[in-house]
């Protein structure tokens, strides 16, 4: 794993980015910095394991830049996307609450910056806030209903209901509204939807070109996905 420290100069923007992060925003002054002294933030290399299976439980992580994926993988070496985290989200909080590993592995998807809060430290600084505990109990309900909503997609039989569900399941958790309908605010591979539908990625290629001529959707010079009205009726 190629994993380098940040420099000490980009520490400062590091602190300024912690306080737009929902669960901090309660925090004072003093408990932000207190924060980001034990903070040890990383970068990663496009495709390099960010946290093994075993280790979800050790760590906390927010993603400052760059873009990640949560993965399991079949013993025939299929993966399958379980979430894909940009910056501004966190994962993990949730084994740290438990202490019990998550079934899944999360790997950099392009050259990405991630801030580690170590388990002991989560414990000390974190989990005796109230505030910081309600905001937590809110996110943890948000995790359950995205959860049900992969359970959705799953249920389908048929390929394109799967791919269908994803799309629009993607809308509703990175969507911008447009005026032309939904954009899917992230750069996403097509054997990334494939990952998420559990379906081949040709399949996917396939599909997303039938929805294009139909109008449906459409691809953006920025790789985005717009949903048309049409797609979301």
């Amino acid at each position: 794993m190629s994993v380098s420290g940040i420099a000490k100069s980009d520490q400062l923007k590091s602190y300024n980015f912690i306080k737009t992060i929902p669960i901090f925003e309660c925090l004072s002054e003093e408990q932000l910095t207190d924060l980001r002294n034990i903070i040890e933030e990383k970068k990663f290399n496009k495709n390099n394991v960010i946290l093994w299976e075993e280790d979800t439980q050790r760590y906390m992580y927010i993603v400052s830049s760059g873009k990640v994926k949560v993965v399991q993988t079949s013993e025939d070496g299929k993966e399958h996307i379980l979430a894909i985290h940009k910056k501004g989200d966190f994962f993990g909080e949730m084994a740290l609450l438990d202490g019990k590993t998550a079934p899944a592995t999360v790997i950099a998807m392009e050259d990405s910056r991630v801030q580690l809060i170590a388990r002991e430290n989560f414990e000390k600084y974190l989990l005796k806030d109230e505030k910081v505990m309600h905001q937590l109990v809110a996110m943890l309900c948000t995790r359950l209903r995205e959860s049900w909503l992969m359970l959705k997609v799953m249920s389908f039989a048929s390929a394109e209901q799967r791919v269908r569900a994803v799309l629009e399941q993607l809308g509703k958790i990175n969507g911008v509204m447009d005026e032309r309908g939904i954009i899917i605010a992230l750069k996403l591979l097509h054997k990334d939807i494939a990952g998420y539908a559990n379906v081949s990625r040709e399949t996917v290629t396939r599909l997303l070109n039938r929805f294009v001529k139909e109008r449906e959707i459409e691809i953006l010079d920025n790789k985005h996905i717009l949903l048309k009205s049409s797609f979301v009726k």
